[in-house]
């Protein structure tokens, strides 16, 4: 065959350009792409020879592979696949085969950008060569008998060379004659990373200057019942980097409509970076076991983001330079399946191993109920079983689920009662939880920020309303004990303080303290209001209910002194009332004055203790 020049149609030679300066963010991925080229054209031969005899054998007769060589600034990709013939080097090597791609071109030219994200695939990875080469040259013998070898040679500036090759054994050979920017990859230690990172779980060896790079093993890709917990864990721990084995383990294959596979793990403890917010995150995104995404973020939700492992599919559409899953209906349908099945190995682990599962979700409880909040019309149905909620009666650590909590409630109960609060200690400590405390019903301590919003879609649980202690005027008079009729002293005490509360009524939620603020049934409770100023949020202050214990001995006095027109002794006390109530749930808005009435009380009873 004589040398024949060809030049590479327009929308090549624009192509290339790109190529080179733009559609990949990663020069490194070349690699990854002639690899994966390699690699499917040892499964083309692979398949063909089940039906044919004839074919010519791999080099040297021994087990066909794949084999990179590094030497004095070139890089060889060397592979035993199903090599090319001379009319296959033009087609393949001088135009792509797609007929989208004058339109990838000039949406490209519309957009003003340099990596326009097309989804789909153009077969762009042979080019992504000229990215680090100023000339490649390509030797091919096709498998086929009767086929001669070829020689395809380009600088990457317009046009091809093809012509007689020289090569006795099938397959291909790509010489890249590396540019100066480029020879960072003439280093064998670099070109191992490589092959490591994006290559590792290709089924055909592949060898860098005579050392075998790749040798894991695609588990994934494997039925879940062979693969042993050893390998599993060990496998989490690598991709994880974890120490720990991981709590849950979830590996599925899905072949129809959309076919992935997925090998996911919940870990034991929580990832240093978790709520770090510009942390990468998503599992890593593989097609056909060659890596294409390290973190894809569409493939799960952001309150999944605990979640490690892989997804392999050759249905997730990318974009042009397979670096980005786009969003589609195909990945949302792989997505939701992925996270009903974490979901529902959560809920078996619940009910297996209760223990297990409340150590998961000690670490990842709170991005749960955030789930809960965001996707409560897709997912809530599998998340609400899995709520969990430390509690009034118990112990430090324990945490209790909605179906247990309401299957210990007591006579009388008709409401699942939670409190909003900075810790548990000040849940338990709160005059609000008094009346409950006594009767003997459990309340929710939600200590959590989340919980705040998570409250506002958890209004009832099967049939019964969530209700919070620290809101409204509840209906709970306790029998016992002499009350002090506060209808006239209620009035005096909302004249007195003024805007500082809302209004002032008898509580029947107290049984030990003498008053306590209640949040108004539709306001903003104390708690977010909380929250939200810690964000340096600028939120008015809510106005809130101050009730009165008319059982406390502090109630009936202060209310004898305003009967017996000592006014000038009842408003100081009257005041510290207020401060007390603030004093109690921990957010005193203006301790110096606090400080000061406290002072002159403690003056007059000084005073008085003088005088007697």
């Amino acid at each position: 065959m004589s040398a024949k020049k060809h030049g590479f149609k327009a929308e090549v030679q624009q192509l290339l350009n790109l190529m080179i300066h733009s559609v990949y963010s990663d020069r490194e991925v070349f690699l990854r792409e002639l690899v994966s080229n390699a690699a499917d054209a040892l499964d083309k031969v692979r398949f063909l020879g089940l039906t044919r005899s004839d074919l010519r054998p791999s080099s040297e007769g021994g087990e066909p592979g794949i084999r990179v060589t590094v030497a004095e600034g070139t890089l060889v990709i060397e592979d035993d696949g199903i090599g090319m013939t001379d009319e296959e080097a033009l087609k393949n090597l001088g135009t792509i085969a797609h007929s989208g791609t004058r339109a990838f071109l000039e949406e490209a030219k519309e957009k003003g950008t340099g990596a326009p994200t097309l989804i789909g695939q153009f077969g762009l990875g042979f080019y992504s060569a000229f990215m680090v080469a100023e000339e490649v040259v390509v030797e091919s013998l096709s498998a086929l008998p009767d086929a001669e070898p070829v020689r395809w040679t380009s600088k990457g500036e317009g046009k091809f060379e093809i012509s007689a090759g020289s090569r006795t054994a099938r397959g291909t050979r790509i010489e890249l004659k590396l540019r100066e920017d480029a020879k960072e990859f003439a280093e064998s230690w670099r070109i191992e990373s490589i092959v490591k990172k994006h290559s590792n779980y290709l089924p055909w060896p592949i060898q860098v200057n005579g050392t075998q790079a790749n040798a894991a093993r695609a588990l994934w890709l494997e039925p879940p019942s062979q693969v042993t917990d050893e390998a599993a864990n060990q496998f989490y721990k690598e991709i994880g980097m974890d120490w720990r084995e991981p709590a849950v383990r979830v590996h599925l294959s899905v072949d129809s409509p959309i076919q992935y596979h997925a090998l996911l793990f919940v870990p034991a403890g929580k990832p240093y970076d978790l709520f770090h917010p510009d942390a990468p995150r998503g599992p890593r995104l593989y097609a056909r076991r060659v890596l294409i995404e390290e973190h894809a973020r569409e493939l799960l939700p952001d309150w999944l983001r605990f979640v490690r492992g892989v997804v392999d599919s050759e249905d997730v559409p990318l974009n042009v330079s397979r670096e980005m899953v786009q969003k589609t209906p195909v990945v949302r349908k792989i997505r939701e399946a992925l996270v009903k099945r974490v979901l529902k190995d959560l809920g078996k682990l619940a009910e297996s191993d209760a223990a297990k599962f409340n150590t998961v979700w000690a670490e990842f409880g709170v991005l749960l109920k955030e789930g809960y909040y965001h996707d409560k019309s897709a997912h809530g149905e599998l998340l609400l079983p899995l709520l969990r909620f430390r509690r009034l009666l118990g112990e430090e650590e324990d945490v209790i689920g909605l179906s247990a909590y309401k299957a210990a409630m007591g006579e009388g109960q008709d409401a699942i009662w939670y409190l909003t609060a900075e810790s548990r200690a000040a849940g338990i400590a709160s005059p609000h939880v008094e009346i409950f405390r006594k009767r003997g019903w459990d309340v929710l301590i939600l200590t959590d920020a989340v919980d705040e919003w998570l409250i506002q879609a958890l209004t009832e649980f099967e049939g019964t309303p969530l209700k919070s202690v620290a809101r409204g005027d509840l209906k709970l008079e306790e029998d016992g004990g002499e009350k002090t009729d506060v209808s006239g002293l209620a009035p005096w005490l909302k004249d007195l303080l003024g805007e500082q509360v809302a209004a002032v009524r008898e509580s029947s939620r107290l049984t030990d303290s003498a008053c306590v603020l209640v949040d108004e049934e539709q306001g903003m409770s104390a708690n977010m209001e909380r929250i939200l100023r810690q964000v340096n949020q600028d939120v008015a202050a809510a106005k809130r209910v101050l009730e009165l214990n008319p059982r406390h001995p502090l109630i009936r006095n202060l209310e004898q002194l305003r009967t017996r027109g000592k006014v000038a002794d009842a408003e100081p006390i009257a005041r510290l009332l207020l401060d007390d109530a603030l004093l109690l749930e921990g957010t005193v808005k203006e301790p110096a004055a606090m400080g000061r009435r406290l002072q002159d009380l403690l003056l007059r009873a000084t005073d008085q203790a003088l005088g007697g």
